[in-house]
């Protein structure tokens, strides 16, 4: 009786532990595909964002390579701003009586500096001044070389220097070269109205380019 008390006992306990065995198995076993998913599914995740670092980095490199350098430089060297108050005559053409009329206007003097960048000529198309006010923006196109010339001839005693014009009609740089000159734009507007701008700048348009804006780095010398 006691031995086979001892032999069932045994197989028992060597029955309990082989079932208790094969649970053991099963759950290493899904373990160790647990662990080889994740680190499967990590070497994607590294892989993918490698990969998206590489595109991304080919992509910066194409781009910084294919950039070309704009076609022009400018650099605005002086600025000066004279206010002018003109009142007709009280005449017309013709000597006939009629209201005098009053006009306020600001004149603005520009120096600037033009650079050509290209291995070819480029030709200025025209030139705005532009002030920006409570209303928007406000735009004058430059004077021609004449017209500049012309107004120290009617205003001998104008305090503003009579500098070298620079025309926005017939001026071609040719390539690698710089040229210099002073234009004038005229805005109806009073001297309250423009000690309010908000802004100065100015665009330049040559032909067959984009329209070149360049923003002064010089104080404006009111005149």
């Amino acid at each position: 009786m006691a031995y086979g008390n001892r032999f069932k006992l045994r197989l028992s306990r060597n029955g309990n532990g082989g079932r208790m065995s094969l649970l053991q198995q099963e759950q290493l076993d899904d373990s160790a595909r647990g662990e080889e998913l994740t680190k499967g599914t990590s070497h994607v995740v590294v892989a993918a964002i490698i990969a998206g670092l590489v595109v991304s980095i080919v992509i910066a490199i194409y781009v910084i390579a294919g950039q070309k350098p704009p076609f022009g430089t400018g650099e605005i060297t002086a600025i000066w701003a004279h206010p002018q108050h003109t009142e007709t005559s009280g005449f017309d053409a013709n000597g006939e009586p009629m209201p005098k009329r009053s006009v306020d206007q600001i004149m603005v003097f520009t120096t600037v500096k033009l650079h050509n960048q290209t291995d070819h000529p480029i030709f200025l198309g025209n030139a705005t001044t532009n002030v920006t006010l409570d209303d928007g923006i406000h735009s004058s196109y430059a004077a021609n070389k004449g017209d500049y010339d012309r107004i120290f001839v009617a205003y001998p005693d104008i305090p503003v220097p009579h500098q070298t014009p620079i025309s926005p009609l017939d001026t071609m740089i040719g390539p690698g070269q710089t040229v210099e000159g002073t234009f004038v734009s005229a805005f109806m507007m009073s001297q309250q109205q423009w000690d309010a701008r908000k802004n100065l700048d100015y665009t330049f348009n040559f032909r067959y380019q984009p329209a070149l804006p360049v923003a002064p780095h010089v104080a404006i010398t009111e005149r």
